[in-house]
């Protein structure tokens, strides 16, 4: 495979990722490395494979980020829950080792270089749940890597998970006041001191207090901390990256002939729903499709309507959206253009 250079994936992440400039970074170097151990001789030298785990609050980007990442190099991405492995240890694992190899359409050798994320690592923990440890150990042999014989639509199937990257991410609730107890405990966090500083100072010692087995934490020798996203990036993350919200809901009215415009009041109300959500970014979706819902259902309906303003009123419920027409909508005298010219017609205005 071709393998960009660091800055060209970051350069890439830029494009499409907001904010998060130290995770962007690190992980930049992360997968160059890993693809590089994948890819090329090593010259005879055993390259242990560095997996990778995430830390950062709902929303903040992680799945995102490591869906990005996959799109770029090429490679079959699955993300699965964690808690999935819950009360099903390996026969968890193997179907979701199963689901990257259906995601690499079938091709063994191709799903052997793919991205597997598993998000909420940290209900995992002890402090969530008795069985974490029994669950923990299951999974360290996977992603260090061995021979996995899985179940695929009901054939079987042998994968060496050994060149499968490994993703973990969690949001570690309060994992902060372990950080901040060990640092000197004299913080007042969100006073003092932010979440965000605290988090960048995670060490293994941290998680590990937290409930994740050493084991575990000595597979995952990359330590990413991603920020809580303020008001401004989540108006960025609406307007900014590649293929980003407020452009795709842009183009479902465009397909109806309508301009879709967004004041920026709206966005910064869309924004604040969105913190009161509590899901970071991820909740931006389902604020501005209630949002539009409304709107959606109305205007193609709308004879010579050509464009659509919401603002802040729109998103807190308390006005309509404002319909701009082509023509005034009361005249009963404008019609459609659908008469075809004549030759005297066109001679009329030569």
């Amino acid at each position: 495979m071709t393998l960009p250079t660091p800055a060209e994936i970051r350069a890439y992440l830029d494009e499409y990722v907001i904010g998060q400039e130290d995770a962007k970074k690190v992980l930049s170097v992360a997968l160059y490395n890993h693809y590089k151990r994948v890819s090329f001789d090593t010259g005879g030298i055993e390259i242990k494979k560095s997996n990778i785990l995430m830390v950062g609050p709902t929303g903040s980007g992680k799945t995102h980020i490591v869906s990005t990442l996959a799109r770029m190099l090429n490679v079959p991405f699955i993300a699965a829950d964690s808690t999935s492995l819950i009360g099903s240890g390996v026969r968890g694992i193997d179907s979701i080792i199963a689901s990257l190899i259906v995601a690499a359409n079938y091709d063994i050798g191709y799903a052997e270089r793919g991205i597997i994320f598993l998000d909420e690592v940290d209900k995992l923990a002890s402090k969530y749940n008795r069985s974490s440890e029994t669950i923990q150990q299951a999974l360290l042999k996977t992603i260090e890597g061995t021979i996995a014989t899985v179940s695929v639509q009901g054939q079987s199937a042998q994968i060496n998970t050994g060149n499968i990257l490994f993703v973990v991410g969690g949001a570690f609730v309060d994992l902060e006041q372990h950080i901040n107890d060990r640092v000197g405990g004299n913080n007042v966090v969100g006073i003092t001191v932010t979440i965000t500083e605290l988090i960048k100072k995670v060490v293994p010692e941290d998680f590990k207090n937290f409930g994740l087995i050493p084991e575990l934490l000595g597979r995952l020798p990359i330590v990413v901390a991603l920020e809580e996203l303020s008001r401004e990036a989540l108006i960025d993350i609406l307007t900014k990256p590649k293929n980003n919200l407020i452009a795709q809901y842009k183009q479902i009215f465009a397909m109806d002939n309508m301009q879709l415009v967004f004041t920026r009041d709206s966005l910064e109300r869309i924004a604040d729903k969105a913190i009161k959500l509590g899901t970071g970014a991820r909740g931006l979706h389902t604020v501005v499709e209630e949002t539009l819902r409304d709107t959606m259902y109305a205007a193609p309906g709308e004879r010579n309507l050509n464009k659509v303003t919401i603002t802040a009123e729109v998103v807190g419920k308390s006005g309509g959206a404002v319909f701009d027409f082509v023509h005034a909508k009361e005249d009963p005298e404008i019609k459609e253009l659908s008469i075809k010219p004549t030759k005297d017609t066109v001679a009329a205005f030569e």
